[in-house]
């Protein structure tokens, strides 16, 4: 019986998530084989300094700094990029389907901003381009998207889609912590990046969110459509006040199908403390999606770290492998056929929470409640605490009921000038389940 030809890999970095890829396909070569069928073989890795002696890689393993070497090479059938970053990712994926090259990439960026372009490459070339691990990182979301849930009409994805974020506030909310606090803590343990600008304000959950809105709506999202708005401004006097009103704070990304269009928006956002996205806590994810058939369903797990992430670059890889080995049909690229406008943020309704600073004088809230009615902003609730600073200067915190953000944000600049508001301190929508 003749030999299976080998599965040639091409890596391209050898960071957290390309060592793991690695030393996956190194220790469990034996598995592999007898799942796919074939040898499944790391022969080229790209990396910046090929002069690096580098322990965990194969001595049988070619390392290169020219990718040509490795995009040339007719041996390699699937390209593992796990470099991170736009550039010169986007230009070595384009040619590795170009050259007929399967691909598999965790590239959250290069996704969010070229997705339907690669789509479209991969399928004119007849190649598979994978990337369970772009969003969610051990959470198998993308892959139900592109296949168990296609019969589904899907018109709502909520979803938790960065740990660092979502530690941070589950210890603001547990410790009654501020912002400045959880950082430097978050950054201690590892979590956060000495510069956390892309998860603290929003842009990483930004990318999944454009990558999660393409696929469950089959219209392009990119990175650029998405409102984005960070946690800096949340405090721990917020926590208190969503506490009190039954609500948790957590960073949601919301992508829905609103009246033949999308919204597409990432911001702290009250949640009620009965719904399951409330309790997803610390440095977990998740994913909530509505469909005409499933109604909702909830994918939780880990969303970053070396193993979750491994583990699903290398489902591509086996998914892939096998239909080679086989000789069967590769995974299609996703169908992003429909042309659906994405919703400005002005015409977006929702419920408002309203944190004041105002002085205790007579009239305050008889000026605050002319402002918001003059503009249809219609009360749903009033707290005023009993507690006076040194300033002379008390908190007050309004919701709402459903209201045009246009509306509310020019009411936020009105109370802003009254004379008897020291600031609007801050602004958090509330997503009530409906």
């Amino acid at each position: 019986m003749a030999q299976a030809q080998d599965i040639g890999i091409g890596l391209m970095g050898v960071g957290v998530v390309g060592s793991g890829v690695a030393t996956a396909l190194h220790e469990k070569a034996g598995r592999i084989e007898a799942h796919v069928g074939a040898p499944v073989r790391l022969k080229r890795v790209l990396v910046r300094d090929a002069t690096k002696v580098r322990p965990s890689l194969p001595r049988d393993v070619h390392v290169t700094s020219n990718a040509d070497d490795l995009l040339t090479d007719r041996g390699i059938a699937i390209v593992v990029e796990a470099m991170g970053g736009e550039q010169p990712a986007f230009d070595y994926i384009q040619r590795a389907l170009h050259t007929g090259k399967h691909v598999v990439t965790a590239n959250k960026e290069v996704l969010a901003k070229h997705g339907p372009e690669l789509f479209a490459h991969a399928a004119e070339h007849g190649v598979s381009l994978r990337f369970e691990a772009s969003v969610g990182g051990g959470i198998p979301i993308i892959g139900p998207l592109l296949s168990d849930l296609l019969a589904n009409d899907l018109t709502a994805v909520h979803a938790i889609i960065n740990g660092t974020t979502n530690y941070m506030l589950t210890r603001m909310a547990h410790e009654g912590l501020d912002y400045a606090d959880v950082l430097r803590q978050a950054q201690h343990l590892g979590y956060a990046e000495a510069d956390p600008t892309n998860d603290v304000d929003g842009i990483d959950a930004a990318y999944k969110l454009a990558i999660l809105a393409s696929l469950a709506f089959q219209t392009t999202v990119r990175d650029s459509d998405v409102f984005r708005e960070g946690i800096r401004k949340v405090t721990a006097a917020d926590f208190r006040y969503a506490a009190e009103l039954g609500y948790a704070i957590k960073l949601l990304a919301i992508g829905k199908r609103v009246n033949g269009s999308v919204e597409a928006r990432v911001h702290p956002a009250m949640v009620p403390l009965a719904r399951p996205l409330a309790k997803v806590d610390d440095v977990l994810n998740a994913v909530e999606l509505e469909g005409d058939l499933v109604g909702w369903a909830m994918f939780e797990g880990p969303g970053a770290g070396s193993l979750p992430t491994t583990s699903a670059v290398m489902g591509d890889i086996l998914r892939i492998a096998e239909a080679v080995a086989s000789g069967g049909r590769v995974p299609a690229a996703p169908r992003i056929d429909r042309v659906l406008p994405v919703q400005p943020m002005a015409d977006l309704r929702t419920k408002y929470y309203l944190r004041l600073r105002a002085f205790d004088r007579p009239g305050v809230m008889a000026r605050v409640t002319k402002v918001l009615g003059d503009l249809q902003v219609s009360l749903a609730g009033v707290i005023q605490k009993e507690t006076i600073h040194a300033d002379g200067v008390a908190e007050i915190v309004v919701t709402t009921h459903a209201a045009r953000e246009a509306d509310v944000q020019e009411a936020v600049r009105l109370l802003g000038k009254l004379d008897v508001v020291r600031e609007v301190a801050n602004l958090i929508r509330v997503e009530d389940t409906e």
